[in-house]
């Protein structure tokens, strides 16, 4: 499933970003899917629960494609 996501601001965080798309129901939800090495950001492995995504950022989570706007 492919969807795009609208920052507000000048970033936002990658567990926050897990949870505002609904991939994660909790804080511990998301931190539990970084660390199983689920997320790749523009093609490469993402390990930073805190990792500060940009517009134009590509995230993919399994199936899950979210481009960043």
């Amino acid at each position: 499933m492919e969807q795009n996501f609208k920052i507000e601001g000048e970033y936002i965080e990658l567990i926050q970003l897990l949870k505002a798309i609904g991939l994660a129901q909790t804080g511990g939800h998301a931190k539990m899917i970084v660390d199983e090495e689920m997320v790749v950001r523009n093609g490469d492995l993402e390990t930073r629960k805190r990792a500060k995504l940009i517009p134009g950022d590509i995230i993919q989570v399994l199936d899950n494609k979210i481009i960043l706007e």
